[in-house]
C-alpha cells in the first residue's frame, strides 16, 4: 500500500532541505533503515534512511530541487495491506515535526569566508506517525516574539519564501490588530511584495556563446550554493570595513622555533595559529562587542562570555569553518593538537555539525598562500573576523638601521552596525603588541 514518507524536520528552525543526492530510483526496492536519500539544510547534511521496506513507487523531489518540511518527499510501496494506511505525516500538537534527528554531518558558515561545508552524513531516525496537521514555517526567534507579543502565529499571513512567517509579519499583524486574514498553512506561494520584489531585480541570465566558443554548465548547488548564500546574505547584511595592521613576527617566530621539538613530543605539529588565536581572545576580552551578534527578532547585542574561534580554511568541497570551543580555556599546545584534529576532520569530510558551527569569532588563514592584503568577508551572524598573512622576511627600520624582520599583515572586517572603527583598531593594536612581544601574551595566559 502507498506510504507518503514526508520530509522531516532535520534541525529547530529548519524550514526546507535541498536534495543532494538519491540512493535509490523510482522502482528500486528498499529495506527498513536503508539509506534514501542525502538531504543538505543551513544547519547540517544527513541522510534519511527508509521508515519501511517496500519499492519506490514516486520520487517527487529531484537533486537540486529544494523540498520544504512535511511535503511528501517519496511514496513507497510497503505491501503490507492495511495496516499501513497511516503514512508518516507531522504529529498533532505542539506544531514540532513527524521526526527527530542526530545531528551530524556537515554545517557549513559562511566562511567569512563560512559557508556551509559538506561533511560525511549522518543518519537520522525517522518516527512515523498518523495524524496530520497544519504546519506553521518559521523560527525560533519569530515563535518566540510572537509569543511575547500574543500573537497566534497561525493567523499570520506569510511573505516569506515557502510560506514561512517572518518577525516582520508577526509585528505587522500586532500593528494591524489582528484584522488581517489568516495565510493557508500548506500554501507556499510567494506574497505580492516577493513577486515585486523578485520582478524588480530577476535573476541574471547568462547568455549562450557565439558559435564556435564552448562552455560548461554546473548546477549551483550543494555546498557551492550554500556558500553563495552565505556570503550574500553577510554582505548584504552587515556593514563591512577593514582595517589592517603590519605585524613584526620576529620574537615569535624564535619562540615558536624553540617550542616545536617539545611540541613534536607531545604528537604537536605547532604552526602560528594557537598563538594567534590566544593573543585574538585576549583582545576579545578587552572589546567584548567583537564577540557579539544582534538578535535581529529582539533588537538585542548579545555579547558572549564564551570564545569559540572558528578557523576557516578550504577544504575538498569548499571553504569551511571548523570551530575550536573554550580556546580561552586551552594551552598553546592543547589548541594546536585541536586545530591539526579539525583540520583532518574537514580534509576527509568527517567533520561533525557540532564541529562546523557555534563560532563567535572566526580567524580566517591560507597559510603560506596568505598573501599581502586580504578583506574577508564576516562569518555571520559574527561581528568581526580577522584575515592572516603570510610570513615573510621584508627590510624594517629599527633604531635608526635597516634589518631584516620577519613581518605579517593581519587584516580585520568588522561589522559596522555593531562595532566602530575605533573597536577594530584598537583590537587589532592589542593583537600585535601580543604577537609582538610573546612574553606579554604568556603573561596574559596566566
Amino acid at each position: 500500500m502507498a506510504f507518503d514518507f514526508y520530509m522531516p524536520d532535520i534541525g529547530e528552525g529548519v524550514v526546507e532541505g535541498e536534495i543532494v543526492a538519491w540512493r535509490v530510483k523510482e522502482g528500486d526496492r528498499v529495506q527498513l533503515d536503508q539509506p534514501l536519500v542525502e538531504v543538505m539544510t543551513d544547519k547540517a547534511t544527513v541522510e534519511l534512511p527508509s521508515p519501511r521496506a517496500g519499492t519506490i513507487v514516486k520520487i517527487h523531489y529531484r537533486d537540486g530541487q529544494i523540498c520544504p518540511v512535511g511535503k511528501v518527499l517519496v511514496v513507497i510501496d510497503d505491501e503490507a495491506g492495511a495496516a499501513t494506511a497511516a503514512s508518516a505525516r507531522p504529529p498533532s500538537g505542539n506544531g514540532q515535526p513527524a521526526a527527530t534527528a542526530a545531528t551530524a554531518g556537515a554545517a557549513a558558515g559562511p566562511v567569512a569566508l563560512a559557508a556551509p561545508a559538506a561533511a560525511e552524513p549522518a543518519a537520522i531516525e525517522v518516527v512515523d506517525a498518523s495524524a496530520q496537521r497544519a504546519r506553521v514555517l518559521a523560527t525560533p526567534a519569530t515563535r518566540r516574539l510572537a509569543r511575547q507579543l500574543g500573537v497566534p502565529l497561525g493567523s499570520v499571513p506569510a511573505t516569506g519564501k515557502h510560506g514561512r512567517v517572518t518577525a516582520d509579519d508577526v509585528r505587522r499583524y500586532q500593528e494591524d490588530g489582528g484584522d488581517a486574514p489568516a495565510a493557508p498553512a500548506a500554501s507556499h506561494q510567494p506574497a505580492a511584495s516577493a513577486q515585486a520584489r523578485a520582478a524588480a531585480h530577476p535573476p541574471l541570465a547568462i547568455p549562450k556563446p557565439a558559435a564556435g566558443y564552448e562552455e560548461e554548465r554546473i548546477p549551483l548547488r550543494g555546498v557551492r550554493k550554500r556558500i553563495a548564500e552565505a556570503m550574500a546574505r553577510a554582505v548584504h547584511t552587515s556593514a563591512h570595513f577593514t582595517y589592517v595592521e603590519e605585524i613584526d613576527m620576529t620574537e615569535l617566530v624564535a619562540v615558536r622555533e624553540r617550542a616545536k621539538a617539545r611540541a613534536a613530543e607531545r604528537g604537536v605539529k605547532l604552526n602560528y595559529l594557537p598563538f594567534i588565536i590566544k593573543a585574538v581572545v585576549s583582545g576579545l576580552k578587552k572589546w567584548p562587542q567583537l564577540n557579539a551578534s544582534l538578535d535581529e527578532a529582539t533588537q538585542e547585542i548579545v555579547r558572549k562570555k564564551y570564545y569559540h574561534i572558528g578557523i576557516a580554511a578550504q577544504g575538498p568541497q569548499g571553504l569551511v569553518v571548523s570551530v575550536v570551543r573554550d580556546a580561552d580555556r586551552r594551552s598553546v599546545f592543547d589548541l594546536g593538537r585541536e586545530i591539526e584534529r579539525l583540520g583532518e576532520a574537514v580534509r576527509t569530510n568527517t567533520a561533525t555539525r557540532d564541529e562546523l558551527t557555534g563560532s563567535t569569532f572566526t580567524i580566517s588563514s591560507l597559510g603560506k598562500l596568505g598573501g599581502v592584503l586580504a578583506t574577508p568577508i564576516i562569518n555571520f551572524p559574527e561581528v568581526a573576523i580577522v584575515g592572516v598573512h603570510k610570513i615573510e622576511e621584508r627590510p624594517a627600520v629599527r633604531n635608526g638601521q635597516i634589518v631584516a624582520r620577519h613581518l605579517m599583515n593581519l587584516s580585520i572586517s568588522v561589522d559596522h552596525r555593531l562595532a566602530d572603527g575605533w573597536d577594530g583598531a584598537m583590537f587589532l593594536q592589542d593583537v600585535k603588541s601580543l604577537l609582538e612581544d610573546p612574553t606579554t601574551m604568556f603573561m596574559e595566559m596566566i
